[in-house]
């Protein structure tokens, strides 16, 4: 496994999901699993101020985020990952080629390891340069019948924008959805599974050659900001992250891909997402919330925390937020809009390229395809309801 952090030489939401326990007899530690709304918003306002309290300056940050990867890297078992599996050379296969206005879009299957297969879509700008930076795009727990994970309208829309403004762009599969048949979503081990596929798809994509290695970013919403946040604290690759509708300092995710495994807290070392998602300071990261779920309050209590790290780096231009009091969980245009031009910004993509003749951005141009246009596997039906067993 390369350019992944290690700790050793080898290297949507169910909102009532109940709180448990296991002993490891092993250690005698206890294993606490921060599930849903762990605390109340009082205490993870609360919470963040202790924890602001143990780190003054840039050391004592850099010390506390080795700690905080560290935990996620053991607490999601991805150091049980043997090593050929991390080291398999990926197998690619695409179809499906799509050609639009200034991006096409394609059907792939990565191969990661033997008979281990992750499916998405490839979006590309039609012009390519000789170095082009590059986006991995997870979604969130979004599984109606017209409104499905990696083939939204708004994840279209999000991946095809980005393309067009020059960004290679890779959309794909949570574990045990849409065309990944071989695992079951609701299961703890989602979460490792989805940790190592986002890796996976990091080799893929750094293995372009025309892509530019030093400008890859993440964004997703919801599980898929979940995804976003982990990746981006796993692997050094990642040098822009925006989270979308997922950072909060009291609610920790619903579902056992996200807070199924104690990847935030292990007997006394104890994490949120907040700090997960600012473990990647000094480099580029933007948090998108709203009104309408529990990120309702990053403009008074988890923005706030995360700039003051980014201000002991010097490098608070480097953290922004997005908030939107009146609008609800999704990755809406507005949203998006927020996105793609903190985006341009720091990953230098051509923001002008989705302007019209007002000056604004408009995502008219994209043409929306159906699952049938963007399946890999044209003849195998989706996990119809992957949230239950």
């Amino acid at each position: 496994m390369k350019n992944v952090f290690k700790p050793f030489p080898i290297s949507i939401f169910i909102f009532a999901m109940m709180i448990s326990c296991t002993t490891n007899n092993k250690t005698e530690s206890k294993i606490e699993l921060c599930v849903g709304d762990y605390l109340t918003e009082e205490e993870g306002a609360q919470k963040l101020q202790q924890l602001a309290a143990n780190y003054s300056n840039t050391d004592d940050w850099k010390s506390r985020a080795k700690a905080i990867k560290e935990n996620i890297f053991h607490g999601a078992e991805l150091d049980k990952i043997p090593e050929d599996e991390w080291d398999y050379p990926i197998k690619v296969t695409k179809s499906n080629k799509h050609e639009m206005d200034g991006y096409s879009v394609e059907s792939v299957i990565l191969e990661v390891k033997p008979g281990y297969f992750i499916t998405g879509n490839l979006y590309q700008p039609l012009d390519l340069a000789e170095l082009n930076p590059a986006l991995l795009s997870p979604h969130g727990h979004w599984f109606e019948a017209d409104d499905y994970g990696r083939f939204r309208p708004d994840v279209q829309k999000r991946c095809a924008s980005l393309a067009k403004m020059g960004a290679v762009v890779f959309t794909y599969d949570m574990v045990g959805t849409g065309e990944d048949v071989q695992h079951v979503h609701l299961e703890p081990g989602s979460l490792t599974k989805q940790c190592y596929n986002g890796i996976r798809i990091l080799d893929y994509i750094s293995s372009l050659d025309y892509v530019d290695k030093t400008r890859i970013g993440i964004t997703g919403a919801s599980g898929g900001g979940t995804q976003t946040f982990l990746v981006a604290a796993l692997d050094d690759r990642i040098s822009v992250s925006v989270p979308t509708v997922m950072v909060s300092a009291h609610f920790y995710g619903g579902c056992v891909c996200e807070s199924g495994m104690p990847i935030h807290k292990h007997g006394e070392f104890e994490t949120n997402n907040v700090e997960i998602a600012a473990s990647i300071a000094p480099k580029p990261l933007m948090i998108i919330g709203d009104g309408g779920d529990w990120t309702k309050n990053i403009p008074e209590v988890e923005f706030p925390f995360i700039h003051n790290i980014y201000e002991m780096f010097g490098a608070g231009e480097n953290a922004e937020y997005a908030y939107f009091k009146d609008e609800v969980h999704d990755y809406g245009f507005s949203k998006r809009k927020a996105a793609y031009g903190f985006l341009a910004k720091h990953l230098e993509l051509d923001l002008n390229k989705i302007l019209d003749e007002n000056n604004e951005i408009n995502e008219d141009f994209v043409v929306l395809l159906d699952n049938a246009q963007l399946k890999a596997f044209p003849d195998r039906d989706l996990v119809l309801h992957p949230m239950t067993k």
